[in-house]
């Protein structure tokens, strides 16, 4: 095994005349099948082709380091979108780069998948570019971007590539090169499922859906409300059909969602000789942080039918689960214990949600998901299908494994999908031997009308879950912590829902040190909320905290305890009215001396959920 070429040298070496592919990538160069780079382009090399890695190119001198590859340049802004990469939810630069050497920012540039094919294009004009990876799938539609606050076109109409590749792209990666390996023009490849293209004239596909126009979407919040709804529900490899959005002169057209791959092929995927650490050439600069994570993690399925609306994966990745064969996971468990930095910890064998191994219900082979509806929110469909017992099998298998010493789960767990399992062996497997002292879970808020807006399941999984989680615990003799994910300032949580869930904070004795603001991410039906106040399922009206004071007041109420705090919550409070709050009582969140209200003072007299430990360690 040996890295794929990242110089001219290296092409030399390998006695090479020039690469069929040049891929593009914004991050560091990691051979590890987390990153999309080191995954398109090991497959692409198992099929015969000549793949070199340009990492991170930041002038025409980096572009042009290789020359021009004989078929396509394949262009990814890496792993992330580089705006979340580059900025903060506030809007504040980052100072480091998980993705890049050293953790250093500023390596890639903003919308860096727009700048990296511009220049590619005015560099090498007849040399097809195709545009992949998150940023390309998540922008493939006219699109809100937040930095800018305003609606971008679809990015395939700025960044001036040939083709777009949407979803995992291991399929039509390999369709695409075939077809160009075989002298057809890449204007002519228009047919490939899970990609985008331009067409100058309105074309017309049996089945297919017009969107509302960018200039529609872009003038009217309801049609992008609308617009928003359909892209969702149409991301479906049965019964997705194709979706055609003019923009101005020329059309944008999404063939149907590429089948995501069988076992079979996952397990191939997943077994090509990827070095699984970072190149080299970054080890004097500290090398590359974000292969912490994940040198020692195995990743079993994809897809989430979890589907939160804040969350882009069942827009990327979808909502069908597909999974690795017992067999490819162990053999990669195996192939980790030969590594030399390998300690007898596995960190993970999870992926999107981690115990997530079976299709959702039986009639989504023929049918597809559901459109319009979850699986799990607001409430388990009774058609769920739920069992842990192959995810069971494999974690018992992998942690009886020679050298291996303990292995976690670090991936979500959906608490909710767990409690609806009837043989309790999973739970207890899972808190006696998979816990690394603290289980994280994500049960956002507490409120119901904000769960709701979220996709989430009500509070109450959350409480039956910590009542269970604490009982095993004390039963095996372990203490043991839940550290609950929170976020504040989502579509439809008003500063009242903020206080609520401070009270919830209080009574169970939560402390969170960190809190996440929710974060408008394009592909998401909750930045659709954001920008347009509208619940694109229902078409209501939705309440949107959007001012920095609205979020400063939300995010202290959850930190009420920090006496840098104390100012915000006590204007909070004041604001609602809830004088109740304030003071030297039990149920008080501050203590504060304020003048006596004057008219009748509203008394809130609510049920609590029964009391819990929780220790609190900051999201990641």
């Amino acid at each position: 095994m040996s890295f794929l070429p990242i110089s001219k040298d290296d092409i030399k070496k390998l006695g090479w005349i020039q690469p069929d592919f040049i891929i593009v990538t914004g991050d560091a160069y990691v051979d590890h099948p987390s990153f999309g780079t080191a995954i398109i382009s090991r497959v692409l090399e198992a099929e015969g082709y000549k793949v070199a890695i340009l990492s991170q190119p930041l002038c025409d001198k980096d572009y042009m380091k290789f020359g021009e590859p004989r078929l396509a340049f394949m262009v990814s802004a890496g792993n992330i979108d580089s705006m979340v990469a580059n900025y903060t939810a506030a809007k504040r630069k980052r100072n480091d780069d998980a993705y890049s050497a050293g953790n250093k920012a500023g390596n890639r540039p903003d919308r860096a998948l727009t700048v990296y094919c511009k220049n590619i294009k005015r560099l090498y004009p007849n040399i097809p570019v195709i545009a992949g990876g998150l940023e390309a799938s998540l922008r493939r539609f006219a699109n809100y971007d937040y930095w800018a606050d305003e609606v971008y076109p679809s990015v395939l109409i700025d960044c001036k590539a040939d083709l777009l590749t949407y979803g995992m792209g291991e399929k039509q990666t390999i369709q695409i090169a075939k077809r160009l390996n075989d002298g057809e023009d890449i204007t002519a490849i228009t047919d490939v499922l899970g990609t985008c293209y331009l067409s100058s004239t309105a074309p017309s596909i049996k089945n297919s859906i017009s969107l509302p126009s960018f200039e529609q979407v872009k003038k009217d919040k309801v049609k992008y409300a609308q617009a928003t709804r359909i892209e969702l529900d149409e991301q479906d490899a049965v019964r997705g059909r194709a979706l055609i959005q003019k923009h101005s002169d020329v059309f944008l057209v999404q063939n149907p969602p590429m089948p995501p791959l069988t076992t079979a092929e996952l397990d191939y995927v997943y077994s090509l000789p990827y070095e699984r650490y970072y190149h080299p050439c970054y080890e004097n600069e500290g090398g590359v942080p974000a292969i912490e994570e994940v040198e020692f993690s195995i990743t079993h399925n994809r897809g989430c039918f979890g589907a939160c609306n804040f969350c882009s994966i069942a827009f990327h990745q979808g909502r069908a689960i597909t999974c690795r064969s017992k067999e490819s996971i162990i053999n990669e468990a195996k192939l980790l214990t030969e590594n030399p930095h390998f300690k007898g910890y596995i960190h993970d064998i999870g992926g999107p949600t981690a115990n997530f191994r079976i299709p959702s219900c039986t009639k989504q082979k023929d049918h597809g998901m559901c459109p319009s509806k979850k699986c799990l929110a607001p409430k388990p469909c009774p058609a769920l299908n739920v069992d842990h017992s192959e995810y069971l099998d494999i974690l018992r298998t992998v942690r009886q494994l020679p050298k291996i010493k303990k292995v976690f789960i670090r991936s979500g767990i959906r608490y909710d999908y767990l409690l609806e399992d009837n043989n309790k062996d999973f739970i207890y497997d899972l808190i006696k031997h998979h816990v690394s002292g603290q289980l994280k879970v994500a049960p956002e808020h507490c409120s119901a009308s904000v769960l709701y807006k979220m996709g989430k399941p009500h509070i109450e999984a959350y409480i039956r879950f910590s009542k269970e989680y604490f009982k095993i615990t004390k039963q095996i003799g372990k203490e043991q912590y839940l550290v609950p994910y929170l976020m504040s300032s989502h579509p439809g949580s008003t500063l009242k829902d903020a206080i609520e869930l401070a009270e919830f904070l209080r009574d169970n004795k939560i402390r969170p040190q960190q809190v996440q603001d929710f974060y408008p991410t394009p592909g998401t039906i909750s930045t659709c909320m954001y920008y347009t106040g509208i619940d694109p399922y229902t078409m209501k009206p939705v309440f949107v905290p959007k001012t920095m004071e609205d979020k400063k007041l939300q995010r202290a109420l959850l930190q009420y305890f920090k006496p840098e705090n104390k100012e915000l919550v006590l204007k909070a409070l004041k604001s609602e009215k809830r004088f109740d709050l304030i003071g030297k009582g039990p149920k008080c969140l501050i203590d504060a001396k304020i003048s006596k209200p004057t008219g009748n003072t509203i008394k809130h007299s609510r049920k609590r959920p029964t009391k819990a430990s929780h220790k609190w360690e900051p999201r990641r």
